[in-house]
């Protein structure tokens, strides 16, 4: 667990799964093509209930259950990522390109970073530490813009 101290930036690294049993989807469904449509038309990293805010726009009669139900399928097939953070809610994101984020410490909101700031290769880590890596999470902590300005108000 890291520790957020003002104005820095703290690194906390956490493994995440590997999608090693990606299941594909077996029938292609209206509902999920507009989870994944208004996925891919944003870049907030919305949870699922600022999704289904969204997608109910499109299909009035949608649970946030069939929002989530959509959101898992997805996620299991690569279609999508789930973004966990400690101590917050799952959010999404369309972008499957290896790539880290950002996260605000006060609104919480997410921001990608270009690129990737790993820079270990596959099996580098393996004869230093013993593990098997599945997969690895990088996630920035700061202060986004809109809270410094309203901090400076």
């Amino acid at each position: 667990m890291g520790i957020v101290y003002e104005n820095m930036i703290v690194v906390i690294p956490v493994m995440v799964k590997k999608p090693m049993d990606r299941k594909p989807i077996r029938r292609r469904s209206r509902q999920r093509t507009v989870v994944l449509e208004e996925l891919r038309a944003v870049t907030s990293h919305p949870t699922a209930r600022e999704l289904y805010d969204r997608v109910r726009r499109r299909l009035p009669k949608i649970s946030l259950g069939t929002v989530y139900r959509n959101l898992e399928q997805l996620c299991g097939c690569g279609k999508a990522r789930r973004l966990v953070s400690e101590g917050g809610e799952a959010r999404f994101d369309a972008d499957v390109e290896p790539h880290d984020h950002v996260r605000c410490v006060r609104c919480g909101c997410v921001a990608d970073l270009p690129g990737s700031a790993a820079e270990w290769q596959p099996g580098e880590l393996d004869e230093t530490a013993g593990f098997e890596i599945i997969g690895y999470r990088l996630e920035y902590l700061g202060i986004c813009p809109r809270c410094r300005d309203s901090e400076a108000s």
